[in-house]
């Protein structure tokens, strides 16, 4: 399933939207939101896929949101104005809904999302091989990460979030956190969180239950992971 986002200031047209991606067997609709506030909100707390989203609103207009999201989801704009076709396309818009539309319309931009969807989300992951190299499929392309460069690994519900030295931003995959385990060096790697994986060797500091690999990193110490994590601490102290 597609989880979506319908964003609409007009409680009508929001109305609209909502059924119509609730009609679509592909579509999950993870809520109505009258804002792009209310829809950044959200965003921060769980990851949605796809976000049907009207241009002109109060406060933050679409556009404006959709460009001020580091990894945005698939977007479809809708509005009354053609002037924004163009605008739209320039942030890879998947497509465009000119108000008033039907349920026609909708079902097509729908398999557009639902193809484009197909294809930048399956992520795929190769075995460890001799070149100390993961190959991750992200987007439209296979990505190398040396596994050493990996500082650590944030689940997302469906996603992971792969923090690399030397990358500005995370690699993001539909990926599971099993798999990801299953995949890098035990030696090096731990799991220390439901949400977290990290390189045993990148940590810079121990405090309490937070693991710190740099000044604006810190990674809680789940219940569940806690005698693992300290057992490995102690057998690398020295003295007492």
């Amino acid at each position: 399933m597609i989880k979506c986002l319908a964003i609409d200031d007009e409680p009508l047209a929001l109305r609209q939207l909502s059924t119509y991606i609730e009609k679509i067997p592909y579509l999950e609709l993870v809520a109505s939101c009258p804002s792009a506030l209310e829809a950044q909100r959200l965003m921060e707390q769980d990851v949605v896929d796809a976000i049907f989203i009207d241009i002109n609103m109060p406060d933050l207009n679409g556009m404006d949101f959709v460009k001020s999201l580091a990894v945005p989801p698939l977007v479809v704009f809708t509005t009354a104005y053609s002037e924004y076709a163009v605008e739209g396309y320039k942030v890879d818009a998947v497509d465009y809904l000119l108000k008033p539309f039907g349920m026609n319309d909708f079902q097509r931009a729908a398999q557009r999302v639902k193809e484009r969807y197909d294809r930048q989300n399956t992520a795929t992951i190769s075995p460890v091989d001799t070149d100390d190299a993961l190959f991750l499929k992200t987007e439209y392309k296979v990505v190398r990460i040396s596994i050493s460069d990996i500082r650590y690994v944030e689940g997302m519900s469906e996603y992971l979030k792969i923090f690399v030295e030397g990358r500005a931003k995370p690699v993001i995959v539909l990926l599971s956190m099993k798999k990801m385990e299953e995949n890098l060096p035990a030696g090096t790697f731990m799991r220390i969180h439901r949400s977290y994986i990290i390189n045993l060797r990148k940590i810079q500091e121990v405090n309490k239950n937070r693991v710190i690999m740099d000044e604006e990193t810190y990674l809680p110490i789940g219940d569940n992971y806690k005698e693992q994590f300290t057992q490995w601490l102690q057998s690398k102290f020295l003295g007492k």
